[in-house]
């Protein structure tokens, strides 16, 4: 489409009450990032009030019609989705306005491929609108829907704003609250969790509670009667303390009428605190360390597939309709609405003369309509069988259910599906086949429990039981870990030097790479509570098959495998590269030095964030023009962090613009996770960089001056 082109949406699909929306960007340097958010305008071309903006903060519509789903790692980077279940949409909102937004100095000129692209819900994309006249914009309607002659049609809008966020969202009549946490308080107002009540007063709602609690437990964010954004506190963190900034509250003096205090004033608040699970465990009441504690799901009696496969399943599907934000965060990418959800298992279906036997069934009710869903599981690195799920996809199809959904330890790319099967295009009624990863089950988990929340303390406690049993080594539930029968073929043949170009087995491990590196972000992103998405440099019409090719030569001609994965928060992007040909691991991140302070200052300053970091740490000075600085190991610069400087006459003319931070490890020779596997020294790889070398490092302060995120304090990886 083209910028103020509209269509309806009907005409383009059959499916097209639910949608799903996707925003997507690239950045040459791949540090580009944005946050998408969603405005429910009426009569007017206003909000109803501050619950129809949807944004991080406020990611689910109350009644269920709009859904952030967060970005997703795709083969050309990320992609930000939404939900939209325009049939259940409040008949008083005209438009839905799409948009996305920077913050502090970044701007959208600075972003390529700046792209939206919406698909019905069996996931078929509809249309696309590109934007190409970006520049100075902090923030962007790409489009909206809004209704016309009883249905709903798509609008084109490509408008930019200079004012953010704050700017876009006051325009269509939204009051965001720009104040700096920490901002000193008027006498009598109350601080809410997110806001600093200075000196002598305690706002951590998670210190009231007392020991035993699993963490603070705050509401939901509710909107207060003037349409301000508050957090409400229950339980024992709900108390309204005796004094107030140290001053205690003093008895009337006689024969004088007691003064009565004025309510508290709320001030708007968005940061919103739910139950997490400590970063510290309690200290245990065992004897020894041979006490086992006692679990929900336990799973050392396990023996067979067979068993893995019934117990992993009915453990999944038990847990997400009791713990509501995990089962809408895994279910509404597939298009299922937000309504009650059941979930069955070992449900017999006739299917000719043969019943089958899907290993699950998840159903929503949503207004009085049913999504349903067939789910196949398969654990311990077993492979999906066609047959087997071209019948659920036959069964579903003639009960008039949605879809089929398949579960594994393997990861799934675009354009390159775990089983092929037949679609009947004769069938009005379309189902969609998804797959989901043991690995994208246990990342949604430990996003919920360890850093965003959920709503109280027993589903906190619910997650951390399900997290504990996939992460057994009994439950089969370890996502990929075969790099397939080509990987070790190919690794002879580059050893050999008889790897050629367009040898389809090179293709076979490009993808398995992919398939790694998608594990290593989800795996990351859920310790360490941050965005960790791959980096493509590339613009994102690429075609993945095209782009594999190119890979794939790439390989033959050097034999190495590369990766880079953008962390949130930290200084740089990681680099990952495995050498087939000398067999060794290279992790590293280039560290730019500060605005201000002499080159030997940063080089001093480096030398002592990383003064746990290994001796081994190759620091390499990156100098202006591309040309190669000094380098030494983290050993030898300890005494002498002058040494990073250029030496010689010329040395005052050369521009320090940064330092590079490598660190080097055998890699595996099997295909496979095991303790020789290559697989698991990846893992290894970029687990001990993460903790001994970009943990210490400085993080970059918050540059969100817009509402603060959900969540707690970025936690460190694990080593």
């Amino acid at each position: 489409m083209v910028k103020g082109a509209n269509t309806g949406l009907a005409v383009l699909s059959e499916d097209a009450e639910s949608v799903r929306v996707g925003l997507s960007w690239s950045s040459e340097e791949g540090d580009g990032d944005a946050d998408v958010s969603v405005l429910l305008l009426g009569d007017g071309g206003k909000v109803r009030g501050d619950a129809d903006f949807l944004f991080y903060n406020n990611p689910l519509a109350a009644d269920g019609s709009v859904q952030l789903l967060g970005k997703t790692p795709t083969d050309s980077g990320s992609e930000d989705r939404i939900s939209l279940d325009l049939h259940t949409m409040a008949p008083d909102v005209e438009r839905v306005v799409v948009a996305a937004s920077r913050y502090d100095d970044a701007r959208f000129g600075d972003l390529n491929g700046l792209r939206l692209t919406v698909a019905d819900r069996t996931g078929e994309d509809l249309l696309g609108f590109s934007i190409e006249d970006a520049s100075t914009e902090s923030a962007f309607v790409f489009g909206e829907f809004y209704r016309r002659g009883g249905e709903w049609k798509f609008r084109a809008v490509g408008q930019g704003y200079e004012t953010g966020l704050a700017g876009l969202a006051t325009d269509f009549g939204i009051d965001v609250d720009d104040a700096e946490p920490g901002a000193e308080l008027e006498p009598g107002v109350d601080a809410g969790p997110g806001m600093d009540a200075g000196p002598g007063v305690e706002t951590d709602a998670g210190a009231a509670a007392g020991a035993g609690e699993v963490g603070s437990v705050v509401a939901p964010v509710a909107l207060s009667g003037e349409g301000t954004l508050a957090a409400v506190a229950t339980g024992p963190s709900a108390a309204i303390p005796a004094q107030v900034a140290g001053e205690s509250a003093a008895p009337a003096a006689p024969g004088k009428e007691e003064a009565v205090a004025p309510p508290p004033v709320r001030r708007p608040r968005t940061v919103k605190k739910k139950v997490t699970i400590p970063k510290v465990t309690k200290k245990s009441l065992a004897e020894n360390d041979s006490w086992r504690p006692a679990r929900l799901f336990p799973v050392p009696s396990l023996k067979n597939d067979r068993e893995r496969e019934t117990r992993a399943t009915s453990v999944l599907l038990s847990v997400m309709t009791q713990v509501p934000e995990f089962g809408r965060r895994l279910t509404a990418p597939f298009g299922a609405p937000v309504g009650r959800m059941e979930t069955f298992t070992e449900v017999l279906l006739r299917h000719g003369d043969t019943p089958k036997r899907p290993d699950g069934v998840i159903r929503v009710e949503r207004a009085g309509k049913l999504w349903t869903a067939l789910v196949e599981t398969k654990t311990n690195g077993n492979p999906l069988r066609a047959q087997q799920v071209q019948d659920y996809m036959d069964i579903a199809a003639r009960r008039g259910y949605e879809a089929v959904i398949t579960l594994c330890n393997d990861v799934a790319l675009e354009g390159s599906p775990l089983v092929d099967v037949r679609i009947d295009g004769r069938r009005k009624h379309k189902v969609v086949l998804w797959h989901l990863s043991w690995a994208e089950v246990a990342h949604q988990a430990q996003m919920l429990i360890r850093h965003e929340g959920v709503g109280n303390a027993a589903h906190a406690w619910l997650l951390q039981e399900l997290l504990h049993y996939l992460q057994h080594e009994n439950s089969g539930c370890h996502g990929f870990q075969n790099m397939g029968p080509a990987w070790v073929p190919v690794r002879k043949s580059i050893d050999d030097e008889t790897l050629c170009q367009g040898d389809p087995r090179a293709v076979d491990v490009v993808e398995s790479w992919e398939r790694l590196v998608r594990q290593v972000c989800l795996r990351l992103g859920g310790e360490l509570g941050q965005k960790v998405l791959p980096v493509r440099r590339v613009r994102r019409a690429s075609d993945p098959h095209a782009r594999r090719a190119v890979l794939a030569d790439l390989l033959c001609h050097e034999g190495r495998l590369s990766a880079e994965l953008r962390i949130e928060g930290t200084p740089g992007i990681l680099a990952l590269a495995a050498d087939l040909r000398t067999g060794k691991l290279r992790t590293s991140m280039d560290v730019p030095v500060p605005d201000h302070g002499s080159p030997l200052i940063s080089a001093k300053r480096l030398i002592r964030q990383l003064a746990d970091a290994p001796a081994d740490l190759h620091v390499q000075t990156l100098v202006g023009g591309g040309g190669d600085g000094p380098r030494g190991t983290l050993e030898r610069l300890r005494p002498e962090p002058a040494d990073l400087l250029p030496k010689g006459e010329a040395r005052s003319d050369v521009e320090i613009t940064g330092f590079r931070l490598s660190l080097f490890k055998g890699m595996g020779n099997t295909r496979g996770n095991a303790e020789s596997g290559f697989i698991r020294s990846v893992d290894d790889a970029v687990d001990r960089f993460c903790a001994s070398v970009v943990a210490p490092l400085e993080r970059r302060p918050a540059r969100r001056s817009q509402p603060e995120r959900q969540g707690s304090e970025p936690v460190p990886a694990a080593g």
